[in-house]
């Protein structure tokens, strides 16, 4: 199997593929498919990678991918431990925006529907308030059979059609033209960056990792990613010191910082705020403040 391209199979005689996986831990690489995928997240926490976007993952979170987006959901280093006992639990949906539905998106009534399909290449994050009826069609659609079965779907791209609040991804359209070799580059940077992330990372060691020369694996990273290989390592960082503060699993905002790679806390302060548009504090009384009461 190519890293970067991956195939679904889908049943001979269905429209659209539905896929549930109880897995120790999510596919470790970074991997696309023609196809559109509509993600639940029932079980399992991590980072989700996609297109040029990352931020953390939890359960309940439902996820839209777009066509040949490369993605990668990885877990937490805790699932992928020797004698780890936790398992990941996703349910989801894949179709190719070219095969059946491309006829009927010509349709007046798939005016709605064709615009989400549109946007699904920025990746999308479903809303908390439609999280509950978008699960409960999943259900639906993964019990039904034949024509309801795709009913079902259809009624489902209508209710996400409907809904104007989605976070998507990116703001401008990001180029996901690469090839299988760039794939691997790639996916060795990200994997060898997530697992080293508490150490000072150098330029120069990243760049033998791919075997390029400093300055040339910075324009390498840039133009497949649209941001800078610093900025992509910070952004592992400070969301691994969101998930410290949202599980209350530190003593001290300086411990955090030292804990995630930075050399100092001021250094920290700046980075998480120009990253999560808040101080560290403010993040920490606000995630918390949102919480029901025990």
């Amino acid at each position: 199997m190519k890293v970067i391209q991956f195939t679904i199979p889908v049943a001979a005689g269905n429209s659209i593929h539905l896929q549930e996986d109880v897995l120790p831990h999510f596919y470790e690489h970074l991997h696309r498919h023609p196809e559109i995928q509509i993600t639940w997240i029932i079980k399992g926490e991590g980072t989700l990678i996609t297109g040029n976007y990352m931020q953390r993952f939890a359960p309940g979170n439902i996820f839209v991918t777009g066509a040949n987006q490369p993605h990668l959901f990885k877990s937490d280093p805790v699932y992928l431990t020797t004698n780890s006992k936790k398992q990941v639990h996703t349910f989801n949906i894949f179709f190719n925006p070219a095969g059946f539905i491309a006829s009927l998106l010509s349709l007046p009534e798939m005016r709605g529907i064709k615009k989400l399909v549109t946007a699904s290449a920025y990746g999308m994050q479903a809303p908390a308030k439609i999280r509950k009826i978008m699960t409960d069609q999943l259900l639906k659609i993964k019990s039904a059979t034949r024509g309801r079965r795709l009913a079902a779907f259809i009624e489902l791209l209508q209710m996400m059609a409907d809904e104007k609040k989605w976070k998507y991804f990116s703001t401008e359209a990001f180029e996901y033209a690469i090839t299988d070799t760039e794939g691997l580059r790639i996916n060795d940077v990200y994997q060898y960056s997530m697992a080293n992330y508490t150490k000072n990372i150098s330029l120069q060691q990243v760049a033998d990792l791919v075997h390029l020369t400093p300055p040339s694996f910075c324009r390498y990273f840039k133009k497949h990613t649209s941001k800078t290989y610093i900025h992509f390592l910070n952004e592992i960082r400070i969301n691994e010191a969101c998930k410290k503060f949202m599980e209350k699993d530190f003593t001290s905002i300086s411990s955090v910082a030292y804990q995630c790679g930075f050399n100092n806390v001021v250094n920290f302060n700046r980075v998480f705020k120009s990253i999560t548009k808040k101080s560290p504090g403010q993040f920490i009384k606000e995630y918390h403040q949102q919480l029901p009461a025990d």
